[in-house]
């Protein structure tokens, strides 16, 4: 069947890989900020999201520092709630049944909110969208390397407290080069411990020894980005022997210099191989993009099929941390309307 974008669109897909802060809606940026009083980069929509979108950051950490102007907008309640809600109204827009979104929320604490209200807000907006759109979520914590293990520990106890009420996971984020993984594998075990989820974003502006920390030290269910993974074939085996799902992110990864260009990503060699993957957009504002924009680059770059890309998005329902009965159910749904649109494809 002939790749086109309009029917990636309409594939069902999931998102397992997207930051809350870092998917706001420019217009809504704007308003937030006349409400609050905070100053932004541009003062008309189309110009504060060409502003957002990196374009020349050289690596990592230049293309984190957008962040700093959405987490000023990001300390109230009510603007958490209404992110959350337009993203999950976003995602839905483009046939994304379902979708894990994560953020720290120590990052949105910084003007007094409780953490408990920085999780109950998001949450809220949620399940909003969950009525209005049909969409299912889920929340995912992160931690974050470059502050103290204790503020790690703290983030996996808040994730325990809301276990079985929105969050899913718990993640750590931020520079990866020179913070190792393996200092917060406290926050890891707190979590693990008590029965639920870790991913980890690892390999990404660091080595394969990222990812070895993140899967021998945290015990991380799923790798977030694992771009340079190849660099260590062995440790590649044992993700593939194991089953371990990495959460690629294209756009991004080009855009931080964590690959040279779209041709060069690993995903074709990861797919080749046997892998299991999940296409995501990391950050839909910084990235200019979309979860249909990212099945399309893999086409166009990497050369997958249709068949390879409906591959690739089962296999992001069925990486999700979903209890698995819901997640065979969720795929067998998703398998039923693909089928229906392959049959109407003339």
């Amino acid at each position: 069947m002939q790749v086109t974008r309009e029917l990636l669109h309409r594939l069902p897909k999931a998102e397992l890989h997207v930051h809350l802060d870092g998917s706001l809606r420019p217009e809504t940026m704007l308003e937030l900020a006349a409400e609050y009083g905070k100053p932004m980069p541009a003062q008309d929509a189309e110009s504060l999201r060409d502003y957002m979108h990196v374009k020349d950051a050289r690596n990592l950490l230049e293309y984190l520092e957008r962040f700093d102007i959405t987490l000023s907008i990001m300390q109230q309640g009510e603007a958490l709630e209404r992110i959350a809600y337009e993203l999950a109204a976003d995602l839905a827009a483009e046939n994304v049944r379902y979708a894990e979104i994560r953020y720290s929320p120590i990052l949105n604490s910084r003007e007094g909110l409780p953490l408990t209200a920085v999780v109950d807000a998001p949450l809220r907006g949620l399940k909003r969208a969950e009525q209005e759109f049909g969409i299912r979520t889920g929340v995912i914590i992160c931690g974050i390397r470059n502050m103290e293990p204790a503020t790690s520990r703290d983030l996996a106890d808040l994730t325990v407290a809301y276990k079985d009420r929105g969050v899913v996971a718990f993640d750590l984020a931020g520079a990866e080069y020179n913070y190792p993984a393996k200092k917060h594998k406290d926050a890891f075990y707190t979590v693990i411990n008590k029965n639920m989820a870790a991913t980890l974003h690892a390999g990404e502006a660091y080595g394969p020894e990222s990812i070895h920390q993140a899967l021998h030290f945290c015990k991380a269910n799923r790798i977030g980005h694992g771009t340079r993974l190849y660099e260590d074939p062995d440790l590649m085996r044992y993700v593939n022997d194991f089953r371990i799902p990495i959460e690629i992110c294209l756009t991004s990864n080009v855009q931080t210099r964590a690959v040279a260009s779209f041709e060069e990503h690993p995903l074709r060699q990861y797919y080749d191989e046997g892998l299991v993957l999940s296409l995501n957009t990391d950050n839909r504002l910084m990235s200019a993009t979309t979860v249909t924009e990212e099945y399309w680059r893999a086409h166009q770059h990497l050369g997958f099929t249709w068949d390879e890309l409906v591959d690739i998005a089962l296999m992001g329902f069925d990486s999700s941390f979903l209890h698995r009965t819901e997640k065979l159910a969720m795929i067998r749904e998703v398998k039923k309307e693909i089928a229906a649109m392959e049959a109407s494809v003339p």
